[in-house]
């Protein structure tokens, strides 16, 4: 199992609305760790086994409610299901009945064992953004019902579950992660398919406020299930842009692991240019593998660009372009500019070609949005002119033009003028330095 937290521009916002979610918890929490092993009471006070598992269902609520417990009850393990439970006690639990059904527990869909499925195991906590194990788990008492309300983690909390029995039942609740900061993964097989569905339906509000970079950096350090999981909850773009923060090689082993459809769903959202210096880092084998299943055209474009040699303009460039005839009016090319809105931080300028395709110029965005939309891009064409360069030419070049032009980018053409790519100065930047890039990492001197 699995937990995310988080700040950010949204966490005032969402730190109000989890202080209003935690006034509901009221009374003594009860610790997990101090509560297995314990006696269980019947309603006439007599011991029938000892707490072996708590039980909860998973249904999208911020603190999900306690079903039943399991007892082990001589050689059985026995389920007490929540409504005959009388009071949980951080030392016992009693019953307000003496009738057990007595046949062996069972997960059931949608439930999950907290001590089994939850208790140790990875999690992400979306208030600091950060991956965590629970050391410990703490129900409370709400509305009438248990409920599973926070987690704590900790080596002091090892060290008090692996000491006397008497300091597992004493809390420390300053230390307590409230439960609907939490993000659940993975789990056990036995869990079953219900409970994730439940999750993957609704996940955690929070996620969708991470960076991209600190969305790389939890996937980068969860286990493989919890991992494809987390990619699942969050939206397919904000996934992409996650891995184009990771390192190369947690991004080679989040590919290799990855379900081969998950993987190549990721890659097919990901700028060209991005997808590529990830596939580099990849065996052929596995290349092969997660091409064929990428749609046919991203495929091709995709291998067009690998056989470019990393280290020149064409390893480095970004396919997506947008072009235009003189005769095309700037409303026109600004509708083309939206459906492209996927890829606006490739995009700083437009490309204007002649009929054969052969390019004229390079017109800005910012001279698109000062112009009227019904005038023809042809008036727009003018110095300076566009800085070009062949797929070929070695990275060094490249810069020297980009430090003589001062240019944003520059335009990549082939034998015939026609443009098939672009190099944006962050580009030169995450190849050039090493510290700052996350693949393209070349031994040049300036």
């Amino acid at each position: 199992m699995i937990m995310v937290s988080m700040p950010g521009a949204e966490s005032l916002r969402r730190r109000a609305q989890q202080v209003r979610a935690r006034r509901p918890v009221r009374g003594v929490l009860v610790s997990l760790a101090g509560l297995l092993g314990r006696p269980v009471f019947n309603q006439a006070g007599a011991g029938i086994g000892q707490l072996v598992d708590v039980v909860c269902r998973w249904a999208g609520e911020p603190y999900p409610p306690v079903t039943g417990l399991v007892v082990k009850i001589g050689r059985r393990r026995a389920y007490v299901p929540a409504e005959v439970v009388d009071r949980i006690e951080p030392t016992a639990v009693r019953l307000r009945s003496a009738r057990l059904d007595l046949r062996d527990f069972q997960v059931r869909g949608g439930e999950v064992r907290l001590a089994h499925d939850v208790l140790d195991h990875q999690m992400v906590d979306t208030d600091g953004v950060r991956v965590i194990r629970a050391s410990d788990l703490y129900l409370s008492e709400m509305d009438a019902m248990w409920r599973l309300v926070g987690a704590e983690v900790g080596l002091r909390v090892l060290a008090r579950r692996i000491g006397p029995a008497r300091w597992r039942a004493r809390p420390a609740p300053d230390k307590v992660i409230d439960w609907s900061a939490i993000q659940a993964l993975g789990g056990s097989d036995q869990e079953g398919a219900a409970a994730r569905q439940v999750r993957l339906r609704t996940p955690n509000a929070a996620l969708t406020a991470l960076r991209p970079a600190e969305l790389a950096d939890l996937l980068a350090e969860l286990g493989r299930e919890p991992r494809n999981e987390l990619l699942e909850m969050v939206q397919p773009g904000a996934a992409a842009d996650a891995l184009e923060e990771m390192e190369s090689s947690e991004l080679e082993s989040l590919l290799r692991e990855a379900p081969t459809g998950q993987a190549a769903a990721l890659l097919a959202q990901m700028e060209p240019d991005e997808a590529v210096d990830a596939l580099r880092e990849l065996p052929e084998g596995e290349r092969d593998r997660l091409l064929a299943a990428v749609p046919a055209e991203q495929a091709d474009r995709l291998r067009g660009l690998l056989g470019y040699d990393e280290s020149s303009a064409g390893g480095v460039m970004t396919p997506v372009l947008v072009t235009a005839t003189q005769t095309d009016t700037v409303g026109v090319v600004v509708h083309r500019l939206r459906a492209q809105a996927d890829h606006a931080g490739e995009l700083d300028a437009i490309c204007v070609v002649d009929p054969e395709g052969r390019l004229i110029d390079d017109v800005t965005t910012l001279e698109l949005l000062l112009a009227d939309s019904g005038t023809p891009i042809g008036q727009l064409v003018g110095a300076p002119w566009p800085v070009t360069v062949a797929p070929d030419t070695p990275l060094r070049e490249v810069v020297e033009q980009f430090i003589d032009a001062r240019r944003q980018s520059v335009v990549v053409v082939d034998d015939e003028h026609r443009p098939v790519g672009r190099i944006l100065a962050d580009d030169l930047v995450d190849a050039l330095v090493p510290d700052r890039g996350r693949f393209r990492i070349f031994p040049l001197v300036p």
